[in-house]
């Protein structure tokens, strides 16, 4: 199968959150089970670009209230696993960020002329996979566009990776969209607002989350558009993401002080935890605590400070914090490197490197989210060995089962200071009951999240709708 996976994000390239570490592994592991799998993605100013080379294998222009010329990029020496094109409009996205508040232009030029470039290639595409609301009116055009009526027949594929972001805009401009039949605007719809994501689910063939859990979470909790999927619920499934298997690998991680695996595990964590405690003036002999991630609602990060002070008073456990986000959250986590010195530290901002390290040295990653569509982080740590601390939602509960329960890492029921103080406490004590948490650390290295199984049930996805 021909396929093309359309995102605002994909890594290397350019990455905000998980969404970009997805569409930079599936489409490899897609090709390694024999697919041809490219990805479409706008072309950003960043260090990528700037470092690579690209050549032009096409040029157009489309109106968006008045001509915009583009170019179509591929990546020169391409050693990413699959063909990579970048969708080059110097006037609306040549930036270093990904985005912006002019985002409703920015996303709807890249789209047209995403659908100028595919109409016009003699080989079609099979399958058109759509990533969140940036690219979420392709199906709408691709059916009901008159200049793209060579792919009405097209199967189309949206994953939503956070339906809480919708990408509304008035039907004030709706004339920006290629011409259609007028009677079909109400595809366009919800809400008396122009919603892309809506729209997505609406004229998609297939809708798909992200997890799971989260698929069913969204039919009761999905900013509004709950009713929507509750209808379309026949066409929509829930497949979890996997993690990219070879960049998380602590036997070959290059990011970190020591390798290890499975045998090696006690002293390569230890190697990498006594660095990380040197670096940042913490106590190497108490179990660590590591948050990685942005500073935002959405993970529970303004429970943290509470959280953390309400565990360091008793000073049998140290923290590390990544992460970057609100600004008052920021500020408090800072606060507390004054109350707590020596137990507590932070990086506000983000460093992928360190991030590696943190996973490596840490014995435990705190996520207490109120919203987690599939979550990566919890699968990166326990591919490093750290137990996850997690609150009972979206992915996490897919992917996470707690010690009392035959499992093996620590869940919690709500969002809450309580909650999340309450799991701390009982993380010290597994950590303490040595044996045990030996063992526990040895099993989770073992488990397989990798993208394997996930690519092949895309797979079957595909092959279900165009046999």
């Amino acid at each position: 199968m021909n396929i093309y996976h359309i995102s605002a994000e994909c890594y290397p390239i350019a990455k905000v959150g998980g969404l970009g570490d997805v569409v930079g592994a599936l489409p490899k592991y897609q090709n390694e089970l024999g697919q041809t799998s490219s990805v479409i993605m706008p072309f950003y100013n960043n260090k990528f670009t700037q470092s690579h080379s690209f050549k032009k294998v096409f040029s157009g222009r489309f109106n968006l209230g008045r001509p915009f010329g583009f170019d179509i990029l591929t990546l020169e020496d391409n050693t990413l696993g699959y063909d990579l094109y970048l969708v080059h409009i110097p006037e609306l996205l040549y930036t270093e960020y990904v985005y912006s508040s002019n985002d409703t232009n920015r996303f709807l030029g890249f789209q047209i002329a995403t659908l100028d470039w595919l109409v016009q290639l003699e080989k079609k595409p099979d399958i058109v996979h759509c990533h969140d609301h940036h690219t979420g009116l392709i199906p709408f055009m691709m059916s009901q566009s008159y200049a793209y009526h060579k792919l009405k027949t097209t199967p189309t594929v949206v994953t939503i990776h956070n339906g809480q972001y919708q990408g509304w805009f008035s039907h004030n401009k709706i004339h920006l969209i290629p011409p259609f039949d007028f009677s079909k605007a109400g595809l366009l719809d919800w809400k008396h607002l122009i919603n892309p994501l809506a729209s997505a689910i609406k004229c998609a063939w297939k809708v798909t989350t992200v997890s799971p859990n989260y698929m069913e979470e969204l039919k009761y909790a999905a900013n509004g558009l709950e009713d929507l999927l509750r209808y379309e619920t026949g066409k929509c499934v829930g497949i979890l993401n996997g993690i990219d298997d070879k960049v998380w690998d602590p036997a070959t991680d290059d990011n970190l002080i020591q390798n290890y695996s499975v045998k090696t595990a006690a002293s390569g964590k230890k190697a990498n935890k006594e660095w990380l405690c040197k670096e940042f003036n913490l106590n190497p002999t108490l179990p660590l605590f590591a948050f990685i991630g942005r500073l935002v609602g959405e993970k529970g990060a303004d429970l943290l400070p509470e959280i953390f002070h309400n565990s360091l008073v008793h000073k049998n456990m140290a923290v590390i914090m990544l992460g970057s986000g609100d600004s008052s959250v920021e500020h408090q986590l800072d606060q507390l490197k004054y109350r707590h010195p020596g137990y507590y530290n932070n990086y506000i901002g983000y460093n992928e490197r360190l991030a590696h390290i943190v996973y490596a040295a840490a014995d435990f990653l705190v996520m207490p989210s109120r919203v987690e569509p599939c979550g990566l982080n919890q699968m990166y740590a326990l591919r490093y060995g750290t137990v996850p601390i997690v609150n009972k939602v979206g992915g996490l509960k897919d992917t996470v089962q707690d010690f009392d329960d035959n499992g093996f890492g620590i869940l919690h029921d709500g969002a809450t200071v309580h909650e999340g103080s309450f799991a701390i406490h009982r993380a010290i004590d597994f950590y303490h009951d040595t044996d045990r948490f030996k063992k526990n650390r040895n099993l989770i290295m073992k488990i397989d999240h990798s993208w394997d199984s996930s690519a092949q049930a895309y797979i079957n996805l595909y092959k279900s709708l165009i046999l």
